[in-house]
Order: structure tokens, then sequence, then C-alpha cells
């Protein structure tokens, strides 16, 4: 396991995992079902992150995000190619959160809704800066100076 270990609470554990299969690339390493089918959580791996996916229990606590009106959390993924990326994800009813972009730290971003509403960052190196550099890109950008 990572450092971090991440545990996304989903309204159904079957097809979220399928869905971060088809749209992010995550591997199944791993399931626990109950007596009588009901899934409780798929373990999934994603580049050398583990994910545990979990059905809702409100009882508990445990609700996605889309039953509590949205996330303040974005998960960064870092990808190879974030144009085809994005697409693969846009294709697979992901929703557009912030649009792809160049940034100004030196990654071309954007940041997406999966359809249990987690919020996802793709995230592709484009250009090496320092992080002089970066600081006075972010001071231009919140100045209102320019746009990004």
């Amino acid at each position: 396991m990572t450092h971090i270990a991440i545990h996304l609470v989903v309204s159904d554990p079957d097809k979220a995992a399928a869905w971060y299969a088809a749209a992010l690339g995550a591997r199944e390493t791993g399931r626990l079902t109950l007596p009588g089918g009901r899934t409780l959580t798929v373990d999934l791996v994603l580049g050398d992150t583990r994910l545990a996916v979990a059905g809702e229990m409100p009882d508990r606590g445990m609700r996605s995000p889309a039953a509590l009106g949205g996330t303040s959390a974005a998960l960064h993924l870092q990808v190879a190619d974030v144009d085809a990326a994005w697409d693969r994800a846009l294709k697979e009813a992901a929703t557009v959160f912030e649009p792809l972009h160049d940034a100004f730290w030196g990654e071309r971003t954007g940041q997406l809704l999966d359809p249990y509403g987690h919020r996802w960052a793709l995230n592709q190196h484009i250009r090496d800066l320092s992080q002089e550099e970066i600081a006075s890109a972010a001071a231009k950008l919140f100045s209102g100076s320019v746009t990004a």
C-alpha cells in the first residue's frame, strides 16, 4: 500500500470500478462481496496508487460526493498523454469541471467530475520551470493582470 491509499465512496461500486477502468485505466485487484451478492468494496490500482471503491452506507456516515452535493478535494492523475486521457474520460460520461489548458506551473491540466461526484485533475508535464518562474506567473495571474 502507498503511504496514502484512497477510499472512494460511490453509489454503485461495481459500476464505478468499471468506469475507473474504462475511463482512467485502473486495474481491479480484488473485491469483497457480502452474502447475498452485494459488493462491499472493489480494490483497484491506478498507476502506483491503490483505490478502494465502496458503496454508500449513510447509516455509517459513508456518502458519495454526489449525495453530499459536491467535493472539496481533487485527485490528481499524472498521464503521458493528457488529451487522449481527457477524451477517453469524456467518452465515458465524465463532465468538465475545468477545461484542459496549459497551466503556469508547467503542466497541461484540466479537471473532470466522474459520474459519482469525485473530481479528477488530469495532468501532463510539458515544461520545466523554476520556483521563481512559477511564483512570478502565479503573482501575475492572481493579480488580475493576465488570464490563464
